[in-house]
């Protein structure tokens, strides 16, 4: 089943259940979803939408560090929730050890010797893990590998 169709089908048990939390995560991401159509002009792909789940789940990891901050108990529990409800609509994720053997394939296909390569590499690395690792995980096992 495509995500955009998983999404849906949350909506709707999370509304016949009665769950605040999983309706509004829900609407948050289909709501961004819908802004990129409107923005592109077209449907969104599987691996677009992939990625504004990724987009809203590093917001609430971001939104939990300053809840921290705040000493705001309550509010990192209830992001912690939706970070973790919001995780179930990705493919597994990759480990590290499975990262870097795609970064290490993607360096030998573009000949990378160096950091200045990082661009080719992350051009050559996205579209085999898109949706199965955030982009920071990505770029920081590429730079690991081509500063050894």
């Amino acid at each position: 089943m495509e995500t955009r169709q998983t999404l849906d089908k949350a909506l709707k048990d999370a509304m016949r259940s009665n769950d605040d939390m999983r309706k509004q995560s829900v609407r948050m991401v289909i709501s961004a979803i819908k802004l990129a159509e409107v923005e592109k002009g077209t449907k969104l792909d599987d691996a677009a939408i992939l990625a504004i789940v990724q987009k809203e789940i590093k917001s609430r990891h971001e939104a939990i560090q300053d809840a921290q901050k705040a000493n705001r108990a309550d509010l990192e529990e209830r992001l912690n929730a939706e970070a973790a409800f919001l995780e179930t609509f990705l493919p597994k994720q990759l480990s590290a050890e499975e990262l870097a053997e795609y970064a290490q394939q993607a360096i030998q296909e573009t000949g990378a010797t160096s950091p200045t390569d990082m661009g080719k590499v992350m051009k050559a690395i996205m579209p085999k893990v898109q949706g199965r690792a955030a982009g920071d995980q990505i770029s920081a096992a590429v730079r690991k590998l081509l500063q050894s």
